[in-house]
């Protein structure tokens, strides 16, 4: 397949589900996990024709045109990379899946990939052709959350394994959540739980703020739980300007900051549109009187609008390679994805390296590429080792807990490489970021 060679919707195959044994209706109609001997369906998904040969087949999707292409073309790096390691056994995903030889249960994992375009109905047609005519086994990738969130319902629907590697919305892992879906990043309310004390304590209380906030799911999810952890110390809002995503001009917007009032800017668009918003604030003069923060940070931002434009600036991200200093699994990853590409890997790269590590890891727990016994072996609760730490899935809506890293932007002065753009203010524990299991409505659905 042609990346983005993607014209017209695959019609949807109709998969017959052996239930020969099940036998337990309340259990199929209410979504709840029977015993794993029970519940392994004996064809399911693409499970067992996508796994007769030598190999396996997954898809990735990803924006690799548009106003997220810059973070959609890391994550194919770190997905490859990872592909690379996993056929070769490397030490790093050994590190992660202690069970991994070589491959995944023995099978030689091929890929392929499409662009989305950062377009729900483009992606869906892309890995809908994946399962079709590839008999995928996994599918994974996205930058845009309206992506994941169509994209978890096509998993959910055909039985397929989806990995959605860059979400930060809510919604997610909450009311659009699926038994079929499993997300590794940090989100909107656990990166506004990580940054709002550090802003509190550096900027202190009872500030007016402006929020500039992309139209779809991921923007209104990071402004209302950044507004929700901010209120307590007296934050206010005093204007929330609601954006289009891809927009070529901000001036509207902008105007209405720079007459708000505010203090504060938190600038919550990701990709293009953050280097676009961010320069025409400072041609706007409202970073010389307001300060700027990024809750949810996109990858080479610093890098593309200048770090004189970033220093100072609160952020959150999923990864930062300093992490390497002190973490030699961090420096594992660093190193060799430095020496692959020649540059430092952003967060999108390492979210999609180390989805496909766990994943692997799930896969070989389960002994099996059936989904049913996989989601299982993702469900049991198990720590594992990465280059973050220890972290685990959540069971009652596939979130990983897993750390968020809140950074602070350099002065150019005080940047030891060019790639060194941030310093790391902390290092946040997950589980205590993260909202009761159910909160956002979450109800995964059916296994089988």
């Amino acid at each position: 397949m042609k990346t983005g060679d993607i014209n017209e919707m695959m019609p949807m195959p109709r998969r017959n589900l052996l239930r020969g044994g099940l036998g337990v209706a309340g259990a199929l109609t209410t979504g709840a996990l029977l015993p794993r001997s029970a519940a392994a369906a004996e064809s399911i998904g693409t499970f067992p024709a996508g796994t007769e040969g030598p190999s396996v087949f997954v898809g990735l999707c990803t924006p690799l045109t548009g106003t997220y292409a810059a973070a959609g073309l890391d994550e194919r790096k770190g997905f490859e990379l990872a592909m690379e390691h996993l056929n070769s056994g490397h030490e790093l995903i050994r590190k992660i899946s202690p069970l991994t030889t070589k491959g995944v249960l023995g099978k030689k994992v091929e890929f392929g990939v499409a662009d989305s375009e950062a377009k729900p109905n483009t992606a869906v047609q892309a890995q809908s052709r994946f399962i079709s005519e590839k008999k995928a086994i996994m599918i994974a990738g996205c930058v845009s959350s309206a992506v994941a969130v169509a994209t978890n319902k096509l998993a959910q629907r055909e039985r397929v394994l989806y990995l959605p590697l860059v979400s930060g919305s809510n919604d997610t892992t909450g009311k659009d959540c699926v038994r079929y879906s499993f997300r590794a990043c940090h989100y909107a309310y656990t990166a506004a739980a990580a940054i709002a004390p550090e802003l509190i304590k550096a900027l202190g209380k009872n500030k007016k703020a402006a929020y500039l906030t992309p139209d779809y799911t991921y923007g209104h999810s990071v402004t209302g739980s950044v507004q929700e952890f901010l209120k307590p110390a007296g934050w206010t809002t005093i204007t929330d300007q609601v954006c289009p995503l891809g927009a070529p001009d901000y001036s509207s917007f902008l105007l209405n900051i720079a007459n708000s009032g505010a203090e504060v800017l938190i600038n919550v668009n990701f990709g293009n549109d953050a280097v676009t918003s961010i320069k025409q604030a400072k041609q706007f003069g409202i970073l010389d009187k307001m300060t700027l923060v990024m809750p949810y940070v996109s990858p080479f931002l610093s890098k593309e609008v200048g770090p004189e434009l970033m220093q100072g600036v609160y952020c959150t991200t999923e990864f930062w390679w300093t992490m390497g200093d002190t973490n030699p699994l961090a420096k594992m990853f660093v190193d060799t994805f430095n020496a692959k590409y020649g540059y430092k890997p952003e967060w999108d790269a390492h979210v999609a390296y180390m989805q496909v590590a766990l994943w692997a890891d799930a896969v070989e727990h389960a002994k099996t590429f059936n989904p049913v016994e996989v989601i299982a072996s993702y469900e049991s609760g198990r720590t594992i080792q990465t280059d973050l730490g220890p972290v685990k899935w959540r069971k009652e809506d596939h979130q990983l807990i897993r750390p968020v890293i809140v950074t602070r932007g350099k002065k150019v002065s005080d940047m030891k490489s060019p790639d060194d753009y941030f310093e790391i203010v902390a290092i946040v524990p997950g589980e205590g970021l993260m909202q009761k299991p159910d909160a956002f409505g979450c109800k995964l659905g059916p296994v089988t």
